[in-house]
This record gives structure tokens, C-alpha cells and sequence, in this order.
């Protein structure tokens, strides 16, 4: 078993997800609650679920591949996959303050 920080490698992943962007909203898909969940195992494989703000999405073929290879290029990760799921629908509801905050929601 290696011996990895799980959380570490969780904030890095986390820091990594804030550089991605739906390029119709100006926020980052981690502060829309795009991403569901992060699932890293003891060799540091890492399993993305997470989903979009519409199944039409403009970037809903672009996106993904975009999160899986910044994710699999963080230091210390083994492999990424991004799986996307559409349930629980997205809602508005799912979002940071920050985001609510910049997108004029408060």
C-alpha cells in the first residue's frame, strides 16, 4: 500500500478543478457545484463524477476530457477518469457563495 496524502492530493485536485471553466458562466466548475464528487484511491487513481449545467451544453464534449487530463497532470496522481452523471440535476442551489456572489444570485 503506498503511502499517499489523500488529502493533500484532494486540495491539489480541488485547486486544479478551479482552473476549469464553463466558458458561458465566469466561474470555475468546482465553486458551480459541478463536481459531485472526488474519489481517490490508496495507488492515487483518481474517479471524478460530475455533471454539467444542461445536457445541451455547449461544452459537454469538451469539458470532461479538459478536467480528466488537468486533473491527471497534478503532481503525485497516478490516473484521472471523469464520469458524467446527471443526477442529481444541477441546480442553481448547488453553488458556492462565491459563486452566487459573482453571478449576482445574493
Amino acid at each position: 500500500m503506498s503511502n499517499i496524502n489523500k488529502q493533500e492530493l484532494e486540495e491539489k485536485i480541488i485547486q486544479t478543478l478551479k482552473t476549469c471553466y464553463d466558458p458561458e458562466i465566469p466561474v470555475d466548475i468546482f465553486e458551480l457545484g459541478l463536481i459531485y464528487e472526488i474519489r481517490i484511491d490508496n495507488d492515487a487513481n483518481i474517479n471524478i463524477k460530475m455533471t454539467l449545467t444542461s445536457p445541451m451544453c455547449p461544452v459537454a464534449g469538451t469539458l470532461p476530457p479538459e478536467v480528466q487530463g488537468k486533473v491527471a497532470a497534478v503532481p503525485g496522481v497516478k490516473s484521472a477518469k471523469v464520469d458524467i452523471v446527471w443526477n442529481p440535476p444541477w441546480d442553481k442551489e448547488m453553488m458556492s457563495e462565491v459563486a452566487k456572489v459573482e453571478l449576482g444570485f445574493l
